[in-house]
């Protein structure tokens, strides 16, 4: 919860910077640097949202809406399939980027190997590596998991979620659509076995009662017999 504080507090700050900045190019430029630099930010789509952000798009600062939506969407592989048209990073950008990697492949898998997270971060050796994700991942609450150096892999518990991507949209509606259209029978279902249950109990009161009226009948002209 507090992690989620935090973000919002700090996405709220730069919104009011870039607010501020208006059609300033140059001035959106740094504030994404500064935005996609700060250690606490993870999630930059409502900065990308801003009208006035995505004019740069059309301005000789582009190339800082392209890094804005590197941070949003991509990975570390993405950066350098793409450094030559991006503004160089900074290396709290780097690391940035490198944790952002991990939450897209902790979002994919939930078993991570070690030589596979090597690959894409860059890493030359387990310790680097493991060192990495307890430092950088782990104690900055981004993901939680266990670490196994026998099996050379990372487990993951639980993992931030990053931006959502545009077509990714779509999806997630069509998903939470058919969910709650699944909770929705299931709850007329579980309503129509407690309408059952509730009949089913008045029968037994009902039977139990005929049951009883049935042995005071008899008690009684047993009664009378004797």
């Amino acid at each position: 919860m507090d992690m989620e504080q935090n973000q919002s507090e700090i996405i709220d700050h730069f919104i009011k910077q870039a607010s501020v900045a208006a059609s300033n190019a140059s001035a959106l430029a740094s504030i994404i640097t500064e935005a996609t630099s700060h250690p606490l930010l993870f999630a930059f789509s409502e900065i990308l949202a801003l009208p006035n952000v995505l004019q740069l798009d059309s301005s000789e600062n582009s190339v800082y809406l392209d890094m804005l939506q590197l941070f949003a969407h991509g990975t570390w592989s993405d950066y350098k399939s793409n450094a030559g048209r991006l503004p160089q990073l900074v290396p709290e950008q780097i690391l940035k980027l490198k944790q952002l990697t991990v939450l897209t492949m902790a979002d994919t898998y939930k078993v991570l190997p070690y030589d596979q997270l090597m690959q894409e971060l860059d890493v030359t050796n387990v310790r680097e590596l493991e060192d990495f994700l307890i430092n950088e991942c782990m104690y900055a609450g981004i993901v939680r998991g266990k670490l196994d150096q026998l099996q050379r892999c990372f487990e993951v518990q639980v993992a931030a979620g990053r931006d959502l991507r545009p077509a990714q949209l779509g999806n997630m509606i069509h998903t939470l659509s058919n969910w709650l259209s699944t909770s929705e029978n299931l709850l007329v279902t579980i309503q129509e076995k407690i309408k059952w249950a509730d009949s089913m109990g008045e029968i037994d009161k009902k039977h139990r009662k005929d049951v009883e009226e049935k042995v005071e009948e008899v008690k009684k002209s047993l009664f009378k017999v004797g």
